[in-house]
């Protein structure tokens, strides 16, 4: 039966099988093509044919293009491209192809054996492809050898797109063949040809042999091979999705070279008869090579050991061989090393053996940064800043990057793509198009989509350099004004009207002109009109036929002066008349010109002189007198004022008429830009000294918005406790920088003694800095002032570094001096001064020094380059000396020593770079070499000094300063397929960091740029000896910690899903001591979709915790810690089937956020398995109930989700499985637990196959619709069903030998079912099938014929539960309905087929639950079980008594307090859910309710105990709607209800005799009442404006306070503000004792809120309050009351969410938004952070007995046990 092909392939049908394109588009009459320059037809003797021959000196000027014209498309949608070409010997030739992606994006890809290295950007791919002879000493890149033979170059376009740039192909749009090349023909087509395959050849291989048209000719009995050459790109190893990848954590700003698996894309072909040729560099064999040598290429990292050579690999023309590197086709390698005493020498040769195709995974996450801050303003100029239409951010460039910065929030976003400064912008009126342009000659433009970030076009402008852009206010028209390559100044016009739909930009007109131009601006009121002005000229312009002409501006006695700047005047009514609009013109003696551009002629003329009056401070205006003028330099214009900058260091802002300075703003360097908002309230101003900033008119405040070094930045270094950034730079200033904010705190400037070197004291807040003249400064940061100063050094300093405790500081000097310093003391002084020990005259550097992270050796490049000395750092006894020098081939130098740098402690690595771009490994003890990389370098090409590395703390990141780029290296991986590779900077990079809490980098060279860590750091990271060789197959592979594989994210290369032979992934052993027994089996998902499901299938909790959730911090300890996690109370019923129980055996398990919770029924005792970095989804056990599977939902860390396999009888997690890129929507045993099934979501649409005895992937397999449930057949393991959108799909498993493939059958769902969609699914009798719908319909099909035969209305709402057993089956409703049906008759009932009637089956028995059912589980019998509901709470349900009874009950919303009984036998809890529980504490089982409907409890007090009598215990609770309600404890009722506030309540607690309760609210009022009577007698408005967030009371103890009183409380609001009072109610005394305001930052959010101001009384000393909040710092201030003073901080990582003192110890809880509590004993000093919670920890609170720790994250609340105590 023959298809009938769907619309769209029709209309491509005339494309199949294949497509001539020279015959179809006619070349040979050039009508529909176009030729250039010396392009003729010959005849090839090789061929015997005419062939097209392209030849010239340039390229560029000799081509064949197809189409004729730019603004056609081929529009061929073939994914092959076959270019049948010879390139003409000793020349060079170009192939370019305009490619257009599914989004309308098109993409340059070229090929060129002009090119020296493979470059990418957003819309050009470049790949170097060179044919040549060489041999090992001779340089790739280069001309065409002289045998070159004919080439087949065949180019998979859509794996091109896909690999290099993750987008979908979607036409050829045009090509352009440039000299010097012949050409036979071009084809396309959708099938892999094989060119050397003959019709015999074929009959037995499964290949598509070349068609006789497109084939070359080979004589009889000659080989193909032998005559001519066949290039595939990319490979055959590069497998890639039929779908782009969507990364989540690749955002747009983010910006990698070496894209795809391959690190540095070069093709590479082959001339022997092989398939797996890698990519297109073309070799010719050399007569010396041997025929069976090995193609072999640098391997990142090889182990290397002493005193031992490799032998030769073995041939590249076996299968499973390729190139990493592919120009590094070289000899096979012989590594000799030999060891005396305690100098080693090395040496290796230039080749080492290549890796295995697959042999390791990418290297992950991908990207593994993102760029979050830039530091810096400028770099080719500081004139180019400019408003966004709406005034709500500031765009400029700096160095390289293009920033948006929003004015209110400090937040920026960056546009990357650029490879040099760039020296102009324009933004069109509707902030759609941004115009820039880089400064390198030739000068290359982008246009950007605003919104996105997109670039949506790249060009090269006719300009040689671009100085000036302009857009029109449409955005249809950009004019740019620059040089030519003769120096001459050129407008150019563009049309660019149509980029944003999808073309491209056409240049309208282009005029040169001998007259300067300084400004150019396109008129706002005509598009064809523009203005400029330069030296002696005011031109106006006009673009009209193509043609762009000016006219002169008559001047008068004017034509002299040297114009700086123009802005036009717009009328107050926005009236678009050229007559309405007035030039402005300044001038760099002062001259401001007003030009009515209607007569072309000056109307004012004005001069601003530099004098001032005797008694005002401004300038006046004046006439044209003699003396200097203000020379203005920029000036901009709203309809009421004129901002003029000058070189004075002034901004002013004037009226139209220049009548009187209105206001000015003095700046510390020139002015160089002046922009006026659109709403002409806010004036932005940059200087040449590097400061932007702007005024605002209304406040007259000025807002500094960046502030930036002048010159390169030379070395940084970073502050842990204040988190602040150190940078010194070649402009001699030393900055002080912010590293939250990015705000320069502080600035020392030495105009004669230039900084070369810096480092922060560890502990204390002092930093060192080191000069050109060899003195090295301590300077204090809270004096700001140099305290102590040293003149050891006859030299530069050239390494600065200090030991982690603080107690010893070393620098080096270029005169080759060591001097170690003692920091013990603030007055430090010199220890030793070591001559001759360091590498003289070495250039300053990050590295130069180390200090290994013990503080025991300290390590340097010296005496020699060639060698690296490692000391004692106490003793500076040299331990190690070890001779790295070897030749380097490329410059045949000696190599030597850049930079070192120690590893973690518990690796003892020291790492090394060399001038020949080496990073070699060292054993810091022995010496001996590790293993070695090359750190990419192309032959030929000397490679750029590596001045900076550093090693993560955890030893999984290696980051490395190279050239312009950073460089990130997977440590962990032996066999790491490359670096990852980023840009931005447009300068080299001087060094690079990471921060103290490894989330983030640093790097700096032309600015300072801040980097996120996409990959979460590991606190428990194991470090072995040698990390192990990644190895391929199942059972091996990389060993590695598994909490560090829980987080990872996917390979950017996934597996395809297949039937027959599934792809094979690579697991681990169990890992070493350290890991969690856990094993690793990763599985990328299928590309992601949208859809919105009809369905609730699992919904993760709003997680408000930051981006770094959960990194550095471990689950809750079982024993040995601080706490022990003894209960948590609640179950996440945002979940679906994440509850098991099993009668027989009594195992009952659930989930709470991120945490199984194994319970005893019987006794209520749990255990808690941790180890999910999300909230778990589903469970599922397996049939002999040994193994517990939980699966979790993706964090903001992890791309992929995360299942764990448990056993069941130890509690220890067995096994790690990373199946899907999204969640996890369901698990199932098969009923022979050989087989697990996985089901993603929605999104993820993906079914795998796992088999459990080493949880291999056995099938993946990629859904058309979304699936919300699947099933096993219990009677029948090789069947399992699946439900979803209108069809069930039956899957039969067919086992050969150790593959499984799967059949499968869908069905629709008929008609009569109803259109909802099918939403669960239980297997019955057999071979009966019930599945529940949308609608509240159940049907039951018969599996066996594939038919639904029966139906009934089971409820009103969507069936989410399923379950049957014997005769009886339960469902579950999201209407809250369990209901029990007998369904014994339905068997007898499918014979009848669609004529059965759902009459026999009825209902037994109905319970309505409090929330939707997602859970349940039954005994065989369906008499009993336990149920789970969206309301978090879980149920025993009994059938034969008709109850529900209430197991585990949580809140159902954000739990805001916790209170405790002064008995400690309850605890009470309220909730934004209305209710206030009463909880016993030693079981934690609910014994009150208080159930408010409407309303939000927000805050809880307990009252104290009352003359020892526990039957006054009264509750007070605050809601939201201002009201306070008392609660009886002992009665269960309320007992009174008052409204003391008009707004919600915020915070509530008793008086120390519990007579008075003390409220605040939302608008900072503390209201005083009685709970007796319910009158408020007196309100407090001190902290009116700000939410009171803790009001706290204890008793007067302090006598010192010099108060009365016998109640001291406080009020904290969220303005920063506390308040102390004494106070006596009973007598109606109140006094205010002490006001505390603390400082705030600028920008200190946490997910767009402030953190709370939280105060407490120290317990354990009554003199003491604790205060954390928003602050400068993030740390917990001790204030004392009675020397009125800050006695002591402790740093914090985060700002704190929840604050509690525990009143038996000196503990400190401190709760983050980043899911992690801390631990603080303020008397040892020491912390210790806890993991477990899925939220912000926002509330924590200590018992009185300080036993236990209650800690709230949103719903769920974890009880902790404090041993000892």
């Amino acid at each position: 039966m023959r298809r009938e092909p769907r619309p769209a392939e029709a209309l491509t049908a005339w494309q199949h099988p294949f497509l001539n394109v020279f015959r179809h588009f006619r070349v040979d009459e050039w009508k529909r093509s176009a030729k250039q320059g010396d392009v003729a037809v010959v005849t090839d003797k090789t061929l015997k044919g005419a062939v097209y021959r392209i030849r010239g000196s340039v390229s560029a000027a000799n081509y064949i293009q197809l189409p004729k014209s730019s603004t056609q498309s081929l529009g061929l949608t073939g994914r092959y491209l076959y270019v049948l070409f010879r390139p003409l010997p000793s020349k060079h030739f170009v192939i370019h192809l305009d490619v257009s992606s599914k989004d309308n994006q098109v993409i340059r890809v070229s090929f060129s054996n002009l090119f020296k290295e493979f470059k990418s950007t957003a819309t050009w791919l470049q790949f170097p492809l060179v044919l040549e002879a060489r041999t090992p000493q001779r340089d790739l890149v280069g001309l065409a050898p002289s045998g070159a033979r004919w080439t087949c170059l065949q180019l998979d376009l859509q794996d091109v797109l896909l690999v290099y740039l993750n987008r979908c192909y979607g036409h050829l749009k045009s090509i352009r063949l440039c000299a010097s090349l012949l050409v036979r023909n071009l084809y396309t087509s959708d099938l892999c040809f094989e060119p050397a395959i003959s019709g015999a050849q074929w009959a037995k291989l499964p290949v598509t042999p070349m068609p006789r048209e497109m084939a070359f000719p080979v004589p009889k009995g000659e080989s193909w091979h032998d005559r001519y050459i066949h290039v595939r790109f990319p490979s055959e190893s590069l497998k890639v999705p039929s779908k782009p990848i969507e990364k989540s954590c690749s955002p747009p700003e983010a910006v990698l070279l070496g894209p795809g698996p391959q690190p540095l894309p070069c093709p590479v072909a082959s001339s022997k008869p092989v398939r797996f040729s890698v990519s297109p560099v073309v070799q010719t064999p050399s007569p010396t090579a041997q025929s069976g040598r090995a193609a072999l290429a640098p391997r990142p990292f090889p182990e290397v050991s002493l005193s031992q050579e490799r032998s030769d690999a073995s041939n590249a023309d076996g299968p499973g061989f390729h190139s990493l590197e592919p120009w590094a086709q070289l000899e096979a390698s012989d590594i000799h090393t030999a060891a005396a005493g305690t100098h080693v020498l090395t040496h290796e040769s230039a080749e080492v053996p290549v890796a295995r195709t697959g042999s390791c995974e990418g290297f992950l996450p991908d990207p593994v940064l993102r760029l979050k801050g830039v530091i810096g303003f400028g770099g080719h100029g500081t004139r180019q800043a400019l408003w966004t239409p709406d005034g709500a951010a500031v765009v400029y460039p700096c160095h390289a990057v293009i920033v948006v910065l929003l004015v209110d929030t400090g937040e920026q976003r960056f546009f990357l793509g650029h490879t040099d400064k760039v020296s102009a912008l324009a933004l069109d009126g509707s902030s759609s198009l941004l115009a820039s342009a880089q400064a390198r000659a030739p000068s290359v433009m982008r246009l950007w989509d605003f919104q996105t970030g997109r670039c949506l076009c790249l060009f090269r402008s006719p300009m040689h350099v671009v100085c000036s852009l302009s857009f029109s206010d449409s955005g249809a028209l950009l004019c740019g004004v620059g040089k030519d390559h003769h120096g001459r100044t050129m407008v150019v016009a563009w049309g660019t009207g149509q980029v944003g739909l999808g073309g491209e930009v056409v240049v309208l007109a282009k005029a040169h002109t001998d007259f300067d131009v300084q400004a150019f601006r396109v008129t706002f009121f005509d598009e064809t009109r523009m203005a400029s002005c330069g030296q002696g000229s005011v031109r106006l312009w006009r673009l009209r036929g193509g043609v762009l002409r000016s006219c002169p501006v008559d001047l008068g006695e004017h034509h002299a002066l040297q114009f700086t700047d123009l802005a036009f005047k717009q009328a107050r009514d926005g009236c678009p008349e050229p007559s309405a609009a007035m030039l402005f013109v300044c001038s760099r003696s002062g001259h401001i010109l007003e030009i009515d551009c209607q007569r072309m002629v000056v109307r004012h003329a004005r001069r601003l002189l530099p004098t001032r009056t005797p008694g005002g401070p401004h300038p006046q205006k004046q006439t044209f007198s003699s003396g200097p003028g203000i020379a203005i330099s920029s000036l901009s214009v709203s309809p009421a004022m004129c901002a003029v900058g000058s070189e004075d260091g002034f901004l002013r802002l004037w009226p139209l008429d220049f009548s009187s300075v209105l206001l000015e703003a003095e700046h510390e360097g020139p002015v160089s830009s002046v922009c006026v908002s659109p709403d002409g309230l806010r004036v932005l101003s940059a200087t040449s000294s590097g400061h932007l900033g702007f005024l605002d008119t209304l406040s007259r405040v000025y807002h500094m918005l960046a502030r930036s070094h002048t010159a390169p930045v030379l070395a940084l270094a970073m502050e842990q406790r204040r988190g602040q950034l150190a940078t010194v730079s070649q402009d001699r200033t030393v900055r002080i920088w912010d590293l939250a904010t990015l705000q320069q705190l502080y600035d020392f400037t030495s105009s004669e003694d230039a900084p070369c070197a810096v480092t922060f004291h560890p502990t204390r807040p002092t930093f060192f800095c080191g000069f050109s003249s060899g003195a090295v400064r301590s300077f204090s940061l809270e004096a700001a002032e140099v305290l102590v100063e040293h003149t050891c050094h006859r030299g530069a300093v050239t390494g600065l570094t200090a030991t982690p405790d603080g107690r010893l500081l070393f620098s080096s000097c270029s005169q080759g001096s060591l001097a170690q310093y003692s920091c013990a003391d603030p007055q430090w002084h010199v220890l030793r001064v070591a001559a001759d020990m360091v590498c003289p005259d070495a250039p300053a550097s990050p590295s130069a020094l180390a200090v290994s992270r013990d503080g025991r050796l300290l390590a340097f490049v010296g005496p020699s380059r060639c060698t690296v000395t490692v000391m004692g750092s106490a003793s500076l006894d040299e331990l190690l000396r070890v001779d790295i020098g070897t030749l380097d081939l490329a410059s045949s130098r000696l190599d030597s020593a850049m930079a070192v740098c120690f590893g973690p402690a518990a690796l003892g690595h020291l790492l090394v770079s060399t001038s020949s771009n080496r990073v070699v490994v060292l054993d810091a003890v022995s010496g001996r070499i590790i293993r070695e990389s090359t750190v990419f370098q192309l032959p030929g090409v000397h490679p750029e000094p590596c001045p900076s590395l550093t090693l993560s703390e955890d030893a999984r990141f290696l980051l490395i300063a190279a050239g312009r780029t950073i460089k990130v290296w997977d440590y962990a991986t032996q066999a790491s397929p490359g670096p990852q590779v980023y840009i931005g900077h447009s300068e080299p990079v001087q060094a690079v960091a990471f921060s103290p809490d490894q989330q983030q980098v640093l790097s700096a060279g032309d600015a300072v740029f801040l980097w996120d860590v996409l990959a979460p750091t590991e606190s428990d990271q194991s470090f072995p000896g040698a990390p192990p060789a990644c190895k391929t197959g199942p059972g091996a592979g990389p060993l590695e910690d598994a909490a560090s594989r829980a987080s990872e994210l996917p390979r950017q290369q996934v597996p395809k899903p297949c039937q027959a032979s599934p792809p094979r992934l690579g697991v681990c052993a169990r890992p070493p001591e350290g890991g969690d027994g856990a094993r690793d089996t990763r599985n990328s998902g299928a590309p992601r979709t949208t859809y919105l499901a009809s369905c609730k299938a699992f919904t993760p909790a709003r997680v408000s915790c930051s981006p770094h959730s959960a990194k550095g911090t471990c689950p809750p300890p079982a024993s040995g810690g601080w706490l022990r996690l003894k209960a948590v109370v609640g179950y996440s019923g945002n979940g679906r089937a994440n509850m098991v129980w099993r009668p027989d055996t009594g195992f009952f398990a659930y989930t709470c956020g991120r945490l199984v919770v194994v319970e005893d029924l019987h006794s209520g005792a749990q255990q808690h398995w941790s180890g999910h970095s999300a909230e778990i989804s589903t469970l599922a056990l397996s049939h002999s109930a040994q193994v517990l599977a939980s699966a979790s939902g993706r964090s903001s860390t992890t791309a992929h989700c995360q299942i764990r396999v448990w056993d069941v009888s130890g509690g220890l997690c067995q096994h790690l499985i990373f199946p899907h890129s999204t969640t996890v929507l369901a698990l199932a045993f098969s009923p022979d637990d050989r087989l697990l099934v996985t089901l993603g979501d929605h999104d993820g649409r993906t079914l795998a196959l796992w088999g459990t005895a080493t949880y291999d992937l056995v099938s993946s397999t990629r859904l058309p619709e979304p699936v919300h449930g699947v099933a096993f057949n219990p009677w029948d393991a090789g069947e399992l069903t699946c439900v979803g959108q209108g069809t069930v799909t039956f899957w039969l498993l067919q086992q050969r030998g150790a593959d499984i493939s799967l059949q499968v059958r869908r069905e629709p769902v008929p008609e009569a079912v109803g259109a909802g969609e099918l939403t669960s699914l239980c297997y019955g009798a057999p071979p009966l099938l019930y599945c529940g719908t949308s609608s509240g319909q159940v049907c039951v099909w018969d599996t066996r014929a594939g038919r639904c035969f029966l139906s009934w209305e089971a409820d009103d709402g969507g069936i989410g539960l399923l379950l049957f057993s014997g005769s009886r089956l339960v469902s579950g409703s999201s209407t809250g309905r369990l209901r029990l049906w007998a369904v014994g008759a339905v068997s007898e009932l499918r014979c009848k087929g669609s004529g059965a009637r759902s009459s026999s089956v009825f209902m037994e028995h109905e319970l309505v639950l409090d929330g939707a059912v997602v859970s349940a589980s039954f005994d065989d019998s369906v008499d009993m079980g336990v149920v789970g509901t969206t309301a978090g709470t879980l149920w025993f349900v009994s059938w034969a008594e008709g109850t529900s009874t209430r197991l585990i009950s949580g809140h159902r919303s954000k739990v805001n307090e916790v209170v405790f009984s002064p008995g400690e036998s309850h605890c009470a809890t309220c909730s934004e859910d209305g209710s206030v529980r009463v909880w016993a504490l030693a079981s934690m089982e609910l014994v009150i309710q208080f159930q408010v409907l409407n309303q939000s409890c927000l805050c809880l007090a307990w009252s104290p105990p009352c003359c020892g009598r526990p039957e006054q215990q009264r509750l007070a609770a605050g809601y939201g709607d201002g009201s306070l309600r008392i609660f009886s404890v002992s009665r269960t009722a309320m007992e009174l209800k008052m409204h003391p506030h008009p707004v919600a309540l915020t915070t509530v607690a008793f008086s120390t005799d519990g007579q008075t309760v003390l409220s605040g609210d939302k608008d900072g009022l503390v209201a005083v009442s009685h709970p007796c009577t319910g009158t408020t007698f007196r309100v407090l408005s001190d902290h009116q404006g700000a939410p009171i967030s803790t009001i706290c009371v204890t008793c007067k103890e302090c006598e010192d306070l010099g108060v009365e009183g016998t109640d001291l409380w406080l009020a904290a609001s969220g303005d920063q503000r506390v308040s102390v009072w004494a106070s006596d109610w009973l007598r109606n005394h109140c006094e205010l004792v002490d006001w505390l305001s603390f400082p705030m930052p600028a920008t200190t959010e946490t997910q767009g809120h402030l953190p709370p101001s939280l105060a407490a009384f120290c317990p354990w000393d009554g003199a003491l309050l604790m205060y954390v909040g928003p602050g400068v710092y993030k740390e917990v201030i001790i204030y004392n009351l009675c020397q009125k003073q800050v006695v002591e901080k402790i740093p914090l990582p985060f700002f704190a969410m929840s604050l509690s003192l525990s009143p038996g110890t000196h503990l400190l809880a401190v709760g983050f938004a980043e899911c992690m509590l801390r631990l603080v004993d303020c008397a040892m000093g020491t912390a210790q952070d806890f993991a477990g919670h899925d939220n912000a920890v926002h509330l924590c609170r200590f018992t009185p007995s300080a036993r236990l720790l209650f800690t709230a994250a949103r719903n769920e609340i974890l009880v902790w046990e404090v041993p000892g105590l």
